[in-house]
């Protein structure tokens, strides 16, 4: 199967940069939103990034300002926007990039399961919910995946294509092409907690986390361990800074209480208590470090 159209549902954070992407590979994309504002403002963010990835492009001497201009405006002219879902119905793929909330989710592909052309293949972008359960909700299992793709989605190279027990192979391997055609390098992988990525990287959080509630080092010391001993582009505590306290925890509280006997899904009393004290992270400007913009203050 060949996937020509994508919807988008959410043109926030993550969904702005699914579908820049998308655009970018060739695909006609058409982006749904619930309130006009947010609509405007994501499309914006995506004609911005464009205009922003085509002067590195000259900048560093690979494309001439005339081709790397006209190849931005062609992208962005790839995607329309819309505020009602029923427009997505020939979509060949569709996306959805809105709320961590599985409730919200769920809800959203039974939508989309009465409005989806047949052949359609539904993907969820979560990072932490099971994808099965989604598939269920969309009414048609066999023809939905999971597409986690990360943050900023232009930039990371990685996309984890998630297949459940029920993923029709033909349907994973579209959506194993999709995520090439994006730019991305598709990693396969079982409806797992955290998938690949985050079941390694979360535990290792916890670890730092609890490693600094007890005093064993200061943070500074624990991230410069795991920044120059193991050539990390970051140290863990600066991690979850950038990752968010108030994130971190959702995704943590969410797995104990699905997997309650699993030791890697503890939940570190310093995270509570930072979250409850509104120490979010780099995006408010305090978590366990202090933030001027992206910046350590």
């Amino acid at each position: 199967m060949e996937i020509k159209t994508v919807g988008v549902v959410g043109c926030g954070l993550m969904g702005h940069g699914i579908a820049q992407i998308a655009a970018q590979g060739g695909h006609k994309v058409i982006v749904a939103e619930a309130e006009q504002g947010a609509l405007d403002k994501g499309l914006g963010r995506i004609e911005r990034s464009l205009a922003k990835l085509a002067k590195k492009l000259v900048e560093k001497g690979k494309k001439s300002a005339e081709d790397a201009e006209a190849e931005a405006k062609a992208s962005f002219e790839r995607v329309s926007g819309t505020l009602d879902r029923s427009e997505l119905a020939d979509c060949d793929l569709i996306v959805e990039a809105i709320v961590e909330n599985l409730d919200v989710k769920k809800a959203l592909f039974a939508e989309l399961g009465a409005i989806a052309k047949d052949s359609c293949v539904f993907a969820s972008n979560t990072s932490s919910f099971p994808v099965a359960e989604m598939a269920a909700a969309s009414g048609r299992p066999s023809r939905f995946v999971g597409l986690h793709f990360f943050n900023p989605v232009q930039l990371m190279r990685l996309v984890e294509v998630v297949r459940t027990d029920e993923t029709d192979e033909e349907v994973f391997a579209a959506a194993k092409a999709f995520g090439a055609a994006c730019g991305k390098t598709p990693v396969a992988c079982k409806d797992t907690p955290g998938f690949v990525v985050n079941r390694l990287l979360v535990p290792y959080m916890v670890q730092a986390l609890e490693m600094l509630d007890r005093g064993d080092a200061s943070k500074e010391d624990i991230d410069n361990a795991m920044q120059l001993g193991c050539g990390h582009p970051m140290g863990p505590i600066t991690l979850t800074d950038y990752v968010g306290l108030d994130t971190t925890l959702f995704i943590l509280q969410g797995w104990k209480e699905r997997y309650p006997n699993e030791p890697a899904f503890g939940v570190p009393a310093i995270l509570e208590r930072y979250v409850a004290e509104g120490k979010l992270g780099r995006k408010v400007g305090e978590g366990f470090y202090s933030w001027d913009g992206d910046k350590k203050a």
